[in-house]
């Protein structure tokens, strides 16, 4: 009677970490395929992949501009801010380019290095500009990331996704799918071992 219990428990406990196993599994599954379709196209749509030494050459906050519409967008998310203008440079090849923070600030308005993010205070907007432009000011020479295809003459100052954000990002679900995969394989060996023992 005790061995029946013994059996039927370490069943159950076999089939929950199976469960936990198969869970993990296609959990990690999940974000795979969520990693797949947000984070890996706009990592491969970037043409800014090398990366390089910019030297400042000027940087000026023209008047006023006003955010432009994007797709999808409501009117009152455009708001107008300070225009800064950053002329750098480039060393791989000796010409003077416009820099810009990332891939997205080109997108949103090409006209400024910076866009800021929506804020109903304009004085922090103006103030936080100006101490970007004095930082650019100050530290002359920087790293940024240009287009050795061409494409795109103008550098940016930091990747959206960078290669260390991407392998980051896979970091997890690998773990996840190692742990699963590593539960399901011992929960098996186990059964082997327990239907050999009875066999014998």
């Amino acid at each position: 009677m005790l061995g029946k219990k013994l059996v039927t428990a370490q069943k159950r406990g076999e089939t929950r970490a199976l469960c936990l196993g198969l869970g993990m599994v296609a959990c990690s599954m999940m974000m795979y395929f969520f990693i797949g379709i947000t984070i890996v196209p706009f990592y491969t749509k970037s043409v800014w992949t090398t990366e390089t030494v910019c030297k400042v050459l000027k940087a000026n906050i023209k008047d006023k501009v006003f955010c432009p519409k994007s797709e999808g967008s409501e009117d009152e998310e455009i708001f107008p801010y300070p225009c800064l203008q950053v002329w750098v440079n480039l060393t791989a090849s000796g010409q003077e380019v416009m820099l810009y923070q990332t891939e997205d600030t080109l997108e949103r308005n090409p006209k400024c290095s910076y866009v800021p993010d929506k804020l109903e205070n304009s004085k922090e907007v103006k103030a936080r500009i100006e101490t970007i432009a004095s930082n650019f000011k100050k530290y002359q020479t920087f790293p940024c990331y240009y287009d050795p295809g061409g494409t795109q003459t103008n550098v940016i100052l930091s990747r959206l996704y960078p290669s260390k954000g991407l392998l980051f990002a896979f970091l997890w679900p690998t773990l996840m799918f190692t742990g699963g995969c590593l539960i399901i394989v011992l929960v098996k060996i186990s059964q082997y071992v327990s239907v050999l023992s009875a066999w014998q």
